[in-house]
């Protein structure tokens, strides 16, 4: 296995809106393609798709802070007049959109609705999901139609070179230095997930600075082993299972 700081230093970096780095591999690499594209997209969209904690979020945030598009709730959608609301922008984002849909906290016809009154203003809109589109339990034909004709690009699990480079990133944030030993024993035992990476690196810092304890692979695993199978924490799952929807 190569060494973990050579990982981090090889991956490419994304500036996030919250001002992150964004690491890139080979899971996230055709979204982030897609994104630098923009605006020369063949639609009037971009449907990201992929399990919970992949890094859907993040990147919707680097799209927003890109194109200064303006990121949309069930809430907000609830006005009246669509038009007036993305007056300012033309541009919008709406995640984990499957969700809102699946739960009855969006209405097919509000969505359909904003789809038309952002494209009608030469716009263009973001979706997010764990699944494309054209899987979506959608009974509004016109809706299905127009969401299915959306590109959609999945973003895979983070594989270890990728997770590394996250972990190294994130114990750095925290001014912490960990070595090759420490994540070898995360990357052995913890669900593949960035969500699943910044809930183990604030449990394992806050335990360090707690007891006074270097980061070290004893520390770890304790942490690992309080948290659950996998690592990943009450009600949440470990490698190679399916968790609940998310971003």
């Amino acid at each position: 296995m190569i060494a973990a700081r050579q990982l981090a230093l090889d991956l490419p970096h994304r500036i996030a809106l919250d001002a992150e780095d964004f690491l890139v591999g080979s899971c996230n690499e055709a979204a982030v393609a897609w994104i630098d594209r923009w605006p020369d997209w063949p639609a009037p969209g971009l449907a990201l798709y992929g399990r919970a904690g992949c890094g859907k979020t993040h990147l919707v945030h680097v799209w927003l802070a890109r194109t200064g598009a303006r990121a949309m709730n069930s809430e907000t959608l609830d006005k009246d007049d669509l038009a007036a609301l993305i007056a300012d922008g033309r541009f919008v984002a709406l995640d984990d959109a499957e969700a809102a849909l699946g739960t009855g906290q969006l209405s097919e016809e509000t969505l359909l609705h904003l789809y038309n009154v952002v494209v009608e203003a030469g716009g263009g809109i973001m979706l997010t999901g764990t699944r494309a589109p054209a899987q979506w339990a959608i009974s509004l034909k016109d809706l299905a139609s127009r969401l299915s004709a959306l590109p959609a690009v999945e973003i895979g699990a983070p594989d270890d070179a990728l997770l590394a480079g996250v972990l190294v990133k994130l114990f750095a944030d925290r001014q912490a230095t960990v070595g090759k030993d420490v994540l070898d024993v995360l990357l052995a035992r913890m669900e593949r997930s960035f969500e699943a990476a910044r809930r183990l690196v604030e449990a394992i810092d806050r335990t360090a600075l707690a007891e006074r304890r270097t980061i070290a692979p004893g520390l770890v695993r304790e942490v690992l082993s309080a948290l659950g199978p996998g690592g990943a924490g009450p009600g949440q799952t470990g490698p190679g299972q399916t968790g609940p929807a998310g971003t």
